[in-house]
């Protein structure tokens, strides 16, 4: 695969907070060989190797070892990636974890192969939260950036503390108290895997801190399709409808749709062609239009785009986005909003 990479967002914010710390801006980006361009394009990713500089310069910078873990703790992810605000509006963490487990590589990728970074496993009686990240200790502070961030982000969703153990691979790195500060729960360093054991109640802990429509309202367009969509009364408004918020799953199929809807799947088909459309087409067209809003609001990136769109992986979305369009998404960033026209 290609070289591990964050997202710039994440090495900008990384930035902002050793800076208000007394680091100096121009000193990091040199000493991680990080363009300040490059954090300004929220298309960008930062290589592995530059986002280690980073934080070893800034660590040295701001005499403060424990300073991932502090990032952990002041930045909130949705600040960061639209991978914050999708478990802003999951249901409940479950989902939110499910949802982590599809897009957690548009903050921070990482070489696993076919298998998930993050599982939950039970273990003689407890439940928990595995990260099988390749070669942890090269690299313990991504250890202590996600850990920190599960931690921190849910602490707003009005849980009671859901951690009850940490267990990490590396060895005490001379901060072990702020590590069960940030965590809240006892950690123990040199261990087998890097692993917290978790309350089961946690999977089932409601979110809902923002609309699950969330996904498509991150434009004005996006919003004014949704609403258009609520009040039509033939059959294709319908399936839109339930497809926009589910576009981000992944899986948005016919079957889902139409249990929903109440009805069969032939019984939806037929009803579609009545009106002289298939689900193929409605879902092609939908992802067609919300692609286009969501750059034109340009709030979020091509690669973002591509799975909030439900696509396996940027490079699928590309290609559709070519045969929609006739070039690729990033070539129309300097052509929308207005000269890409969205479908009917």
């Amino acid at each position: 695969m290609p070289e591990p990479s964050v997202a710039a967002g994440v090495a900008r914010r990384m930035i902002d907070v050793a800076v208000a710390r007394g680091a100096d801006r121009k000193m990091l980006l040199t000493q991680s060989g990080i363009l300040s361009e490059t954090l300004d394009d929220q298309d960008a990713r930062v290589p592995m190797a530059h986002y280690k500089a980073l934080i070893r310069a800034a660590k040295a910078a701001t005499n403060d070892s424990a300073l991932v873990l502090h990032y952990a703790e002041e930045v909130n992810l949705a600040d960061v990636s639209i991978v914050g605000m999708i478990g802003n509006a999951s249901a409940n963490m479950t989902d939110a974890f499910v949802q982590l487990q599809r897009y957690n590589r548009l903050v921070v990728e990482v070489d696993l192969g076919a298998s998930p970074r993050f599982t939950n496993e039970w273990v003689g009686g407890a439940l928990w939260l595995v990260d099988y990240r390749a070669n942890p200790n090269d690299f313990p502070e991504l250890t202590e950036q996600a850990f920190g961030q599960m931690v921190c982000n849910t602490r707003h969703f009005g849980t009671t503390p859901f951690v009850l153990a940490v267990e990490v691979t590396h060895n005490d790195p001379g901060y072990a108290n702020e590590y069960e500060r940030i965590l809240g729960a006892p950690v123990t360093f040199n261990a087998a895997r890097n692993a917290m054991r978790i309350d089961p109640a946690w999977l089932t802990h409601k979110i809902a801190e923002t609309p699950h429509y969330t996904f498509g309202l991150l434009s004005n367009h996006a919003e004014a399709l949704l609403s258009r969509l609520e009040a039509s009364t033939s059959v294709r408004g319908q399936v839109e409808s339930h497809l926009l918020p589910i576009l981000h799953s992944g899986n948005a199929a016919i079957a889902h749709v139409s249990a929903v809807m109440g009805c069969s799947r032939q019984t939806l088909y037929r009803r579609l062609k009545a009106e002289g459309v298939t689900f193929a087409h409605i879902l092609d067209a939908l992802r067609h239009r919300m692609a286009l809003d969501y750059m034109s609001a340009r709030k979020v990136s091509v690669n973002e785009t591509a799975y909030l769109l439900g696509f396996s992986d940027p490079a699928a979305f590309s290609r559709a986005f070519k045969r929609w369009t006739g070039v690729s998404p990033r070539a129309a960033r300097h052509k929308l909003p207005y000269s890409l026209k969205a479908p009917t």
